[in-house]
């Protein structure tokens, strides 16, 4: 399995910086997020609820019972409902985020790897073309397929969601290359 070390990091490194590209120079995730009208006063009036970070479902029934009674169809009626994720205060780390997003690039790196690997085992012939379908697909389904649930069922913007599946194929695409490029023929 040594032979896939290097398509991993390699794929890993590739997407990481094509994500930075994406988000930090072309923009077009801009508009991902709106912005709140009157949003100091929302913030003046959740900060001293101390509200801990999470995430949250307004208004969130108890069960199916209440979910079925007049008052919580009354409450639906009147708004706002709302699907929110509180942050703790204090500067985003950044650091950390990007870490955990280059382990997750390698972690959709080592799927893709695994699924390819048993799809083509080690000394069979293979095209660029068939490595580059079988991990192109796997990336694409850990880069993007996930983020269509959110739309799905939280009412996400569906702009959102097709831009980070642009993003998603961008991704899948550049590691599929670096596998098939890299694959021992």
């Amino acid at each position: 399995m040594h032979y896939l070390v290097l398509p991993i990091l390699l794929s890993a490194v590739i997407v990481f910086v094509a994500s930075f590209i994406i988000h930090m120079v072309l923009g077009y995730h801009k508009a991902d997020y709106l912005k709140l009208p009157n949003e100091d006063q929302v913030r003046d009036a959740l900060r001293p609820l101390n509200i801990p970070p999470g995430d949250y479902f307004v208004p969130r029934p108890e069960g199916r019972d209440d979910m079925r009674s007049p008052e919580f169809h009354e409450k639906m009626k009147q708004g706002p409902n709302i699907v929110m994720t509180v942050l703790p205060p204090g500067q985003m780390s950044m650091g950390r985020n990007l870490t955990l997003w280059f382990l997750y690039c390698l972690a959709i790196s080592v799927f893709a790897a695994y699924v390819v690997s048993r799809a083509v085992p080690h000394g069979t012939p293979a095209t660029y073309l068939q490595v580059f379908r079988f991990v192109g697909c796997t990336a694409f389904l850990g880069y993007a397929a996930a983020l269509w649930q959110m739309s799905i069922w939280y009412h996400r913007s569906w702009g959102t969601t097709i831009r980070s599946t642009i993003d998603g194929l961008i991704f899948a695409l550049l590691t599929a290359g670096v596998f098939g490029w890299l694959w021992p023929h």
